[in-house]
């Protein structure tokens, strides 16, 4: 079996901010619910059968308490944070297994689902389904990859190797460096992707560098490391039985009924005869 790991945060940005630039900011107020929806039912139309979605609940994590300029929810349209509830509740009704994270991130979820799917060996190939540079980390071989959506590209280890210069076990070394912006951290002064994965290809993980390569901004290095480096220890299931995709539930007709897309409940209803 192929199991598919969505970052639901991604995709719920991904089609409101892609519906916004459609309708010109005059959408219906769960377009980019009901974009994810359709998303997850196209793949399930297309083979998949094992499926788990990650969702920021909530925006701020444990990380701020490390970092403040780490990334909150201050700025984040409201319209948007207000159909995270709505999107979980619709794909558990869909009967797709969903993860709400609180104290932890969207991301430390896929990073945790493809350790616990990766133990069992019935699971062919665990696809990591998001752009997202700091998942690149959990990357192994040809098994565990990684999918952009926005270009339709699978990346696997050598596929982060000819990305970034380094392994994938080495992103959060390479993040350290580099920082990310989109989460809030800007990575050492001076030192670019470039001469990040040099340093790295020469001395390894940046607790290894030598006292003069980064003399005081060491420790921030490492403070940014762990910023960058993904929890894996999130106990969402004992069994990738448990993300088997199921007929949906009775109330998901009431669910795409309110949404306002009959044709949401049709796809889904020919899918489950």
């Amino acid at each position: 079996m192929v199991v598919h790991l969505i970052d639901g945060t991604y995709e719920l940005f991904r089609h409101f901010y892609g519906r916004r630039r459609f309708t010109k900011g005059d959408g219906r107020p769960f377009d980019a619910v009901l974009g994810v929806l359709h998303t997850v039912l196209a793949m399930i139309e297309g083979g998949a059968t094992h499926l788990g979605v990650a969702t920021d609940h909530v925006i701020e994590s444990f990380r701020n308490s490390l970092w403040a300029g780490y990334k909150t929810g201050d700025g984040v349209d409201p319209t948007l944070l207000r159909q995270f509830g709505p999107l979980e509740d619709a794909l558990t009704a869909m009967g797709v297994v969903v993860w709400p994270m609180i104290e932890l991130e969207a991301d430390d979820a896929l990073a945790s689902a493809a350790r616990i799917a990766s133990a069992d060996g019935r699971a062919q190939q665990i696809c990591i389904w998001t752009p997202d540079k700091d998942l690149a980390q959990c990357v192994r071989g040809d098994r565990i990859v990684q999918v952009d959506r926005r270009t339709n590209q699978i990346r696997n280890a050598d596929g982060v190797r000819e990305k970034f210069g380094v392994d994938p076990e080495l992103i959060p070394d390479f993040l350290a460096l580099v920082g990310d912006a989109a989460d809030g951290y800007p990575g050492i002064s001076g030192i670019g992707r470039i001469g990040a994965a040099r340093l790295i290809g020469k001395y390894g993980r940046v607790e290894n560098f030598p006292p003069t390569v980064l003399g005081e901004r060491k420790e921030l290095a490492l403070l940014f490391k762990r910023l960058a480096t993904l929890r894996t220890d999130a106990g969402l299931f004992a069994d990738v039985d448990q993300l088997e995709w199921h007929r949906p539930r009775d109330g998901f007709a009431a669910t795409a009924e309110q949404l306002g897309d009959p044709k949401l409940l049709a796809r889904s209803e020919k899918l489950s005869r």
